[in-house]
């Protein structure tokens, strides 16, 4: 469990911030396992009691990491949906949004699926979080998509999930664009085909 978070003034403290902004960069860039603690506190110039007095251990401060991920990602994907408008174009904003994040520097593919490849244990707290974080990202792509049309949503939903995977993994071996080109047209095949779905007969 994450210890203290603030300098007793209510902000967060900046040795913390610090620490994981360090862990952040590192371990999305490199993986979680090949780096150790004593790499992150020189990087983040701090002693190691500053590290222990925010973070129990390495996996509390991967958790942190992932929730950090998690917060990141909710934001943009209501941000994307704020501005779209009608349900179908917010669909689109969601995935314009996946894409944005495909194209930019740096990019090294789904956060999440890099940590659960290397925690595969699904009783481990890391697989855990990721699981979480995917069934929210279910959840909020099968409440978007039962807007449009009339027809249960949720294969839809898991076809957008795996075609995001998908463009999560291969956006940083091929051509960002090309994959964003395809990622894009996939999921406006997923709403085309809802617009055009008949209605159910009773």
């Amino acid at each position: 469990m994450t210890r203290t978070s603030n300098d007793g003034s209510g902000k967060t403290s900046e040795a913390r911030t610090r620490l994981l902004n360090t862990a952040t960069r590192i371990f999305y860039a490199e993986g979680i396992h090949s780096v150790g603690i004593d790499r992150i506190i020189a990087e983040a110039q701090v002693t190691r009691a500053t590290l222990y007095r925010h973070f129990s251990g390495k996996e509390d401060l991967v958790l942190a990491y992932l929730d950090q991920a998690d917060r990141m990602m909710r934001g943009q994907l209501a941000a994307a949906r704020a501005d779209a408008g009608p349900a179908a174009d917010a669909v689109r904003a969601v995935a314009k949004a996946i894409t944005d994040g495909i194209r930019s520097q740096g990019f090294r593919g789904c956060a999440f699926l890099n940590a659960v490849a290397e925690y595969p244990d699904p009783a481990h707290p890391v697989h855990q979080a990721v699981l979480r974080h995917r069934q929210w990202f279910l959840d909020t792509v099968t409440d978007l998509l039962a807007r449009i049309g009339d027809t249960p949503a949720d294969a839809d939903a898991r076809h957008l999930v795996m075609l995001r995977d998908g463009a999560m993994a291969a956006g940083c071996l091929f051509a960002p664009a090309l994959i964003s080109e395809t990622f894009l047209r996939g999921v406006e095949g997923i709403v085309q085909s809802r617009m055009q779905a008949p209605v159910p007969v009773d």
